[in-house]
């Protein structure tokens, strides 16, 4: 399936996950509290380079560099395209 956009190099294509609404107590977050998650889930990756090779598939869940990426809007959805170096881990 493709995404629609199609990263170059080693790039890919992220959708940042839902931010949880509540604490571990209960107590309701406002939008403004609530923390921006470093979770999201690999939407499209590029076709790697050869000093590089790309090691992230599409549907994988990432952990991503806080201040990393470039967000663009498209189709109506904001994703994140960011350099396989800023993603930091897989969750399995």
């Amino acid at each position: 399936m493709s995404y629609g956009i199609k990263p170059l190099g080693t790039r890919v294509v992220i959708k940042e996950m839902v931010a949880e609404e509540k604490t571990a107590s209960g107590i309701v977050l406002p939008g403004s509290a609530q923390e921006k998650p470093q979770m999201a889930e690999v939407l499209a990756v590029g076709p790697g380079t050869e000093d590089e090779k790309m090691e992230l598939n599409v549907g994988d869940k990432v952990i991503f560099s806080k201040y990393a990426g470039t967000e663009v809007k498209y189709n109506g959805e904001e994703v994140m395209i960011m350099s396989q170096r800023d993603i930091l881990a897989i969750v399995e």
